[in-house]
């Protein structure tokens, strides 16, 4: 599956983790410059937020803040200028960027990637261990309560959970980058895994259309994955480039780019990209809750 792809903004720094504020404008991280960025028609990318570190996703909160997941200033070899404490962010409209979580349940967090709410209002998280496939570190699953307290969800050993989303049933979907499979933890559940995407599709970010399939943006594998609730194949939608996270608006899919590399390395390239497909598909409303 193919359909033309049109360039809204470039020269970007690792853009991830869309998503749409309620005046219609893209917000995104922009972790090799430490910012919240947004896109628009009328001003093109600019400036949202100076949240220091190394940002990896965002999600607006139903109080109007941009909550962030805060890896705390590192990609792989990479490390940002200001460093700043693995944890989740809250960034205002107004520019104003404080913590709302550092640790959950007694863990301190180890390097959150990316986040979600649930339709109960909790906010949900992956909170991967190394960034090193040759050193695989503990990867963990949290939900936090609008009150600030929370719980683990699941522990994985040798693993690199990233993409999360919820489902209508409070089912929550992440995936692994290692093994580079699709997970589903059921309410009061733990991890079962649902698919395994194809040799050198590694999941990175996905949401979920209004007929319940995910779109699994496939890092260096050019495009993204669609997989039935169940976890079977629908198709591939073809886009070239290293495709890093995505977001649903109106009959389009929004994605953030990595660029045209080969490799990530400790070099912060500016090659990024947001891209917008007319897939003619629409995504299921996304839940929204807040945290203090």
């Amino acid at each position: 599956m193919k359909f033309p792809v049109e360039t809204l903004g470039s020269g970007l720094g690792h853009p991830e983790g869309p998503d749409v504020l309620p005046d219609g404008r893209i917000v995104m991280v922009e972790t090799y410059t430490s910012k919240i960025i947004a896109w628009s028609p009328e001003r093109g990318i600019h400036d949202y937020a100076i949240c220091g570190g190394g940002p990896n996703a965002c999600m607006l909160g139903s109080d109007g803040a941009v909550y962030i997941t805060q890896n705390g200033g590192t990609v792989g070899a990479w490390k940002a200028d200001v460093m700043s404490v693995p944890s989740i962010q809250k960034a205002w409209p107004d520019g104003r960027v404080e913590f709302a979580v550092k640790e959950v349940a007694g863990y301190k967090l180890q390097a959150p990637n990316d986040l979600t709410f649930g339709p109960d209002g909790r906010l949900f998280f992956t909170d991967p261990g190394d960034y090193y496939p040759d050193n695989r570190g503990m990867g963990r699953i949290f939900a936090v309560n609008p009150d600030g307290s929370g719980e683990l969800l699941d522990e994985i050993p040798a693993s690199y959970p990233n993409g999360i989303v919820a489902e209508k049933d409070g089912s929550i979907i992440w995936v692994e980058s290692y093994d580079r499979g699709v997970y589903r933890i059921r309410p009061g559940g733990k991890s079962e895994q649902i698919a395994q995407l194809p040799e050198k599709h590694v999941p990175d970010g996905l949401k979920i259309d209004e007929k319940g399939n995910l779109w699994i943006t496939a890092f260096m594998g050019g495009g993204v994955d669609i997989l039935r609730p169940d976890g079977s194949y629908v198709d591939f939608l073809e886009t070239g480039g290293v495709p890093l996270n995505c977001v649903f608006y109106d009959d389009n899919l929004i994605i953030t780019d990595f660029g045209d590399i080969t490799a990530v390395t400790a070099e912060a390239p500016m090659d990024g990209r947001l891209w917008r497909i007319p897939v003619g598909v629409r995504g299921m409303k996304l839940f929204r809750g807040k945290i203090g």
